[in-house]
């Protein structure tokens, strides 16, 4: 993983060997991520649980500490960090507890990093990777479009705390290499965007950022920020192609299943006091039972659903892109999409194989003549579909259809300044579980109601 000096193609070693080297029993270095993503640490100086086939849940918000000098200890420790093969003196669910940090410790491995911070949500994640480096007077350089709460976040709330935002088109080079002030402390962004699925070359913004940083003391160094959620680290891993920090809401693929909120942000050693004391002051923490649904059901899951989800994605963006009524289709997938080589770069999985993701984004044509064509589009797909659900969120073993424009990117739309960065007629399909044929018929139904037949 790059540090603030390294290149982001240095050589560092495999996350197999990162496992070995934390005391995990892996007998082989043949085995797989996706094995790893099942078995976890199977020794964790979290917990001792060697005995349990299934992680054990904890349920105590206070834990005893026998004496004043050992929680004197405690604390102090907990300011600190997490020491690597010391076992935490627990204190209070609110600081630190096992069971999440057996899950921290599984998805900074499944992003390749070296330390996972969990909270209560994506966007308790998101606020904390960037005001735990960003102060008073600081600014941020984030991707025109975002998902509608961070774009709030950063356009409402941020600036309360004396932190501005900018925003940049940050795949035109000369124009960041010029954005990138003193006062600049960190460079956002989502890749894949949400919701049209553009890309941000990360290994591009890393080259430029390195040069801006050279010229800095490390207290003022600016770092990469990379919201992972589409890709997922199964998917894509930010850390090993320039990234400084990751950020992901567990809600999503991750999850899988629609049942609990969370969020987690990854990266180096030196980023976890930070982390952990603005969790603790801040209370943005990941409950326990949520962490332990993480940890058993939905990390262990994710190769696989992921898997078959990009294959009905794909079949399902076949289908749009040759209806006559879809005016685009945007899927990493499809030879069509703009920025193909990069996907083809950035988009891999841990096996190095391709892997364009579980959504996709189309629009339907004459949306000038008809601009609500969409929203009944979705208003019959949510009245008569079987197998898609309108509804927001997205990778879910459930379908799910929105229509962002008005939905989740409201934020985003309800100014003159920034209207056009998302289509009126844009609809997003987080594809599920379903049977890719199953889905079709349904999209096709809605299309022929809403639209006519094909050449009507």
């Amino acid at each position: 993983m790059p540090t603030e000096d390294s290149h982001p193609n240095s050589p560092g070693p495999t996350s197999t060997e990162r496992l070995q080297a934390q005391g995990s029993k892996v007998h082989d270095s043949g085995y797989s991520e996706k094995t790893h993503l099942i078995h976890g640490r199977n020794q964790s100086d979290r917990w001792d649980y060697k005995h349990h086939v299934v992680p054990p849940l904890s349920n105590s918000v206070t834990f005893r500490l026998d004496s004043t000098s050992r929680a004197a200890r405690a604390f102090v420790e907990f300011g600190k960090g997490h020491v690597e093969g010391k076992p935490p003196i627990y204190i209070y669910d609110r600081l630190d507890e096992p069971t999440r940090g057996m899950l921290e410790e599984n998805l900074a491995y499944a992003e390749e990093g070296e330390v996972g911070v969990a909270f209560a949500s994506g966007m308790a994640a998101i606020a904390a990777s960037v005001l735990s480096w960003a102060r008073a007077g600081d600014r941020i350089l984030a991707c025109p479009v975002l998902y509608g709460c961070t774009y709030s976040l950063f356009r409402n709330w941020l600036p309360r705390f004396g932190v501005e935002c900018e925003s940049l088109d940050l795949n035109d080079e000369e124009a960041l290499r010029r954005a990138l002030t003193p006062r600049v402390r960190v460079v956002y962004f989502e890749t894949p965007v949400n919701p049209d699925l553009s890309l941000i070359d990360i290994g591009r913004v890393r080259r430029v950022v390195d040069l801006a940083n050279a010229e800095r003391a490390p207290q003022d160094r600016i770092r990469i920020v990379v919201d992972n959620t589409f890709a997922t680290p199964y998917g894509q891993r930010p850390l090993t192609l320039g990234a400084h920090v990751v950020v992901e809401s567990l809600t999503k693929n991750i999850g899988g299943f629609g049942t609990e909120l969370g969020g987690v942000v990854v990266g180096p050693a030196e980023i976890e006091s930070a982390l952990l004391g603005f969790r603790k002051d801040f209370g943005g923490v990941l409950s326990t039972k949520s962490a332990w649904s993480f940890l058993v059901y939905g990390l262990p899951t994710l190769p696989v659903r992921y898997r078959q989800q990009q294959q009905t994605a794909m079949k399902v963006a076949r289908f749009l892109e040759g209806d006559p009524r879809i005016e685009k289709v945007r899927y990493p997938g499809l030879e069509s999409f703009p920025q193909k080589e990069l996907a083809r770069r950035q988009m891999v999985d841990y096996e190095g194989h391709f892997a364009p993701g579980t959504l996709l984004y189309f629009c339907l044509k004459d949306v000038p003549q008809d601009p609500h064509a969409g929203q009944r589009l979705i208003d019959f797909i949510a009245e008569n579909s079987y197998t898609m659900t309108l509804a927001v969120s997205l990778g879910q073993i459930k379908t799910l259809i929105e229509h962002p424009y008005s939905m989740t990117h409201s934020a985003l739309t309800c100014t003159d300044e920034s209207a056009h960065l998302v289509e009126p007629g844009g609809i997003r399909i987080s594809i599920g579980l379903e049977k890719g044929e199953d889905l079709i018929r349904d999209l096709r139904e809605a299309l022929d109601a809403v639209l006519g037949p094909p050449g009507h």
